[in-house]
């Protein structure tokens, strides 16, 4: 008879709820670098790099959130072995848009970096009850 062995996977997920305003992204910024750092471990180790590009993300998305979203966000990360998973959350049904680059908007250029620097970028729900973006860095 053989024994199995099953891998266990370390995970490590927490939550937040962040009002709709400016200061929020400054906010989920300090609360995302806390968690990621707090939770190096040899099984969920999360490099200084993937501490910044998420940290980076974060800005981006909880501030497209709350300038968009017309509601509070809740912001979602979770760290395991392999990846790093930011997830922020809004009342909005509208998913958000990639901008062409241009040189009269002061804005608009966002997600266009999150899309470089996730390994993977989706929208989840996008209907009445809003919608889900996710952006995992490997």
């Amino acid at each position: 008879m053989r024994a199995h062995q099953r891998a266990h996977r370390h995970i490590a997920r927490v939550e937040y709820a962040l009002p709709q305003e400016a200061a929020s992204a400054g906010r989920a910024r300090k609360l995302t670098s806390a968690f990621l750092t707090r939770h190096r471990r040899p099984l969920t180790e999360v490099d200084a790099e993937q501490v910044d590009d998420a940290t980076l993300i974060v800005s981006e998305l909880v501030a497209n959130a709350t300038q968009h979203g017309h509601s509070p966000c809740r912001l979602r990360l979770e760290v395991s072995e392999d990846h790093v998973t930011v997830e922020v959350h809004d009342a909005s049904p509208e998913g958000p848009r990639v901008l062409k680059p241009s040189t009269e908007r002061d804005s608009g250029r966002g997600l266009a970096m999150v899309r470089h620097l996730a390994a993977r970028l989706e929208v989840i729900g996008s209907g009445r009850r809003g919608k889900a973006v996710r952006a995992v860095l490997t």
